[in-house]
């Protein structure tokens, strides 16, 4: 009964088109063979031929392809990965990193500290498919973008998105999208009338969010952190461009975002979402999955801003401040690593580490000129004191702050480094390991605010009552 239940709610969603719940759940037409996302403008099935499903690759294994007007694919994460810290929601932020592509079920199984067999069971049991097939829809996905904005062979894209064999590309983009990858092609938009822009120009991308974001708060905090020769800020506020480098795991990224003007109205039908443009330029275009995921971490893109506004909003202190900033977000970080040493050293001391130890880009862009330096790199060469501690954790891994890592445990190592603060500890959390619920040492922050503290914390912050 609870089950009908669930799946009635989930039907009212996709009647009332309601885009709040667009990548937490798909549901599928089993007349038409199709899958969509619940904010589909397609007329609304009957319910009798309704199937709903946790992930697009569960759809998919079911024999479901995409809908070509909704494109389920391109829709956000479900923030419920961002919130759960078990072994489930640990292995979805691990393969959308694309660990399964790179090292196998087996590496993410021993990320995890699980057998494969038991990663595959709690996986298939939750989400309706195995770690393989999270992966596939996921490389379905890089697929679809690399063949509709760039003009690399199709051969190229195969291997690119992380396929072992062309025919498997091509048998699984059928599957998918019900078309082959020139069909894909031969659709996508054009600029100006021309084709899809080539590599050197970069990829361009909408990285989707949910309802309303708030975008000035997190462009102005990429702005005071800023660190030279790594990352940048330019243009006015309201459309500024935040540009960094990244070190990724087949090459380098240069990535760009923009901001976009914030909303005021939050609710149903109120906002049903948006996106940010993004450009990547990569040597490498294996790494366009995982320089995504690393983007949409850095701006809290996977967030669902109507439950922490809700939460929030029934405390008398926030309920002002988020009425006058809805939708904002708790940013994390593209490099957990990086973070963890710019959170203990600060911008400046961030910035002459750059200078010493970074290495340098083969092609500069602009002011971008360097990655920021590895833990080995630093722990080498400036072994003393805390920073060196710290980075001697980081690489030999007794610190793991990678998507997989175990937050509690992450936190312990952390707590004994020696002379790292609480306080610290408390940023890398946050950011690092993407904790939606951190309350840092010295706030009063009641338990009604859970489990969304480290908004909060964001909302006191930008309204200048709280800094890190």
């Amino acid at each position: 009964m609870e089950q009908e239940t669930d799946e009635d709610t989930r039907y009212e969603a996709v009647r009332s088109r309601d885009a709040r719940f667009d990548g937490v759940f798909f549901f599928a037409v089993e007349t038409t063979g199709i899958y969509c996302r619940p904010s589909c403008p397609a007329v609304t099935p009957k319910r009798a031929n309704v199937r709903f499903f946790a992930t697009a690759a569960a759809a998919q294994g079911s024999g479901f392809r995409a809908c070509r007007r909704c494109r389920p694919d391109a829709v956000p994460g479900s923030a419920e990965w961002n919130v759960r810290a078990d072994v489930v929601g640990r292995a979805v932020r691990l393969i959308a990193d694309g660990v399964v592509d790179r090292e196998g079920v087996a590496g993410l199984a021993g990320r995890l500290g699980y057998s494969a067999r038991q990663v595959q069971r709690q996986l298939t049991a939750e989400l309706g498919a195995g770690p393989v097939a999270l992966a596939r829809a996921q490389r379905a996905h890089t697929a679809r973008v690399l063949v509709q904005t760039t003009e690399l062979p199709i051969t190229e894209i195969a291997f690119a998105s992380g396929f072992a064999s062309v025919r498997q590309f091509n048998d699984t983009i059928r599957a998918v999208y019900a078309s082959t990858p020139s069909e894909l092609r031969a659709t996508a938009p054009r600029n100006g009338g021309g084709r899809a822009p080539t590599p050197n120009a970069g990829i361009p991308l909408r990285l989707a969010h949910r309802g309303p974001y708030r975008a000035g708060p997190v462009f102005d905090l990429l702005e005071q952190q800023a660190v030279p020769g790594i990352e940048e800020v330019s243009g006015p506020s309201g459309a500024r461009t935040y540009r960094r480098t990244l070190r990724l795991p087949y090459g380098t990224g240069i990535v760009a975002v923009d901001e976009r003007p914030g909303t005021a109205r939050t609710g149903l039908g109120a906002h049903p979402g948006g996106w940010l443009d993004a450009r990547l330029h990569l040597t490498d275009p294996r790494d366009l999955t995982t320089a995504v995921q690393r983007l949409r971490r850095l701006f809290d893109l996977d967030a669902d801003p109507y439950a922490v506004d809700e939460r929030l909003a029934s405390d008398p202190r926030l309920a002002p401040l988020v009425a006058a900033r809805p939708g904002l977000r708790s940013p994390g970080t593209a490099d957990p690593e990086e973070l963890a040493v710019r959170a203990l050293t600060g911008r400046t001391e961030a910035e002459r580490l750059v200078r010493r130890y970074g290495k340098a880009l083969d092609a500069p862009c602009g002011s971008l000129t360097h990655l920021f330096p590895e833990p080995a790199v630093l722990a080498g060469a400036e072994p003393a004191g805390t920073l060196g501690a710290l980075t001697a954790a980081l690489a030999d891994q007794a610190v793991r702050l990678d998507p997989g890592a175990d937050r509690d445990d992450a936190q312990e190592a952390l707590r004994a480094v020696p002379g790292l603060d609480a306080r610290t500890v408390a940023e890398i959390r946050t950011r690092a390991l993407g904790d939606p619920d951190v309350a840092p040492p010295g706030l009063d922050a009641p338990d009604s605010w859970r489990p969304w503290r480290s908004y909060a914390v964001n909302h006191l912050r930008a309204a200048g009552e709280w800094e890190w």
